[in-house]
């Protein structure tokens, strides 16, 4: 079942009574970061009440109501601080229930961010579907909603359109995978280095990208080169040249990538350029030439035996899998 929308790139964020802050501004940062980078994110923060306290006292005012949603906006409701789950109390406003319902039947992506999992378990938006939160809140989750499928020992879950995190700091890592689904990972791994954070997966997820793999260290002249590969994909490149990019001697570089990420520029390359490839062929109806041409690979026999090694498939079946 394929719920997926594009994204129109608002990011509406609802602001509740006692929100904490670092759930609040870590998502936040993550999406402004991407739109300074290019991506057409726009923030807009609302509220069902014209003023806000955090949690940790800030006062939040000026918003403007709970307004319309589209077809792809992505509602963001970072989570308050709750002392539990008890069923007799109400956790949200009615209006707040109503909005979320009304945005998600209007073809909205939802996502919370740790306790944030209480608002859209009050809307029914987690019915059947799979869904984390704070490890101190799992369990009354899964007694006052017990038709969610609440999961443990996960950063994030993805069900669809609706998203959701565990405990406040990884709100920032499912913001991180959000823009990777909208943009890409070679995005993500660059608003990552610039807020000079870890990406992370859950432990549920597929093989991490090459393109996220071996972007968790702090050396700027391997991440300059590992840029310089990313954006040009399907250009030969030399160790010197590489070197040149580097500002470093071609054994300098060598050492800085064996010492930072464990492998050679050159193994590098081909990593990004497989998983290129591999994209391309769930993606588009391009031939396995055609597709290898576009990742830099001149010899086709080369691309078909490298890929079958990597993969543990030929391209054709890959292309098949993923259909």
């Amino acid at each position: 079942m394929s719920e997926r929308v594009t994204s129109t790139g608002r990011v509406v964020v609802l602001v509740l009574p006692d929100v904490n802050l670092l759930d609040l501004g870590g998502p936040a940062q993550v999406f402004d970061a991407a739109a300074h980078l290019g991506a057409d994110y726009r923030l807009e923060f609302v509220s069902d009440t014209e003023e806000a306290v955090s949690a940790q006292g800030l006062r939040l005012a000026g918003f403007g109501g709970l307004p319309p949603t589209e077809p792809g906006d992505l509602v963001l409701v970072p989570g308050p601080r709750l002392r539990d789950l008890r069923p007799s109390e109400p956790l949200v406003s009615d209006s707040v229930t109503q909005w979320l319902r009304t945005a998600q039947r209007c073809g909205a992506r939802i996502a919370s961010v740790c306790s944030g999992a209480a608002a859209l378990g009050e809307a029914g938006l987690l019915d059947g579907r799979r869904c984390t939160t704070h490890w101190s809140l799992i369990e009354a989750m899964r007694q006052r909603y017990p038709a969610a499928r609440v999961q443990d020992g996960v950063l994030y879950v993805h069900d669809g359109p609706v998203s959701t995190s565990a405990g406040i700091s990884a709100g920032i890592d499912l913001a991180l995978s959000l823009v990777e689904r909208d943009h890409g990972p070679a995005l993500a791994a660059a608003v990552a280095r610039e807020l000079v954070v870890y990406l992370r997966r859950n432990g549920s997820a597929t093989q991490i990208s090459p393109f996220l793999q071996h972007r968790s260290h702090l050396h700027p002249a391997v991440h300059r080169v590992q840029d310089h590969l990313a954006q040009h994909l399907d250009t030969p490149h030399t160790l010197a040249e590489l070197a040149a990019v580097a500002h470093l001697s071609p054994r300098g570089l060598s050492r800085a990538f064996s010492t930072s990420i464990g492998i050679s520029p050159l193994e590098y390359q081909q990593q990004l350029r497989l998983e290129r490839a591999s994209r391309l062929l769930a993606d588009t109806d391009l031939g396995v030439d055609a597709v290898a041409s576009r990742c830099g690979f001149r010899d086709v026999r080369h691309f078909r035996r490298l890929f079958s090694a990597w993969y543990g498939m030929p391209p054709s079946a890959a292309r098949k899998h993923a259909r």
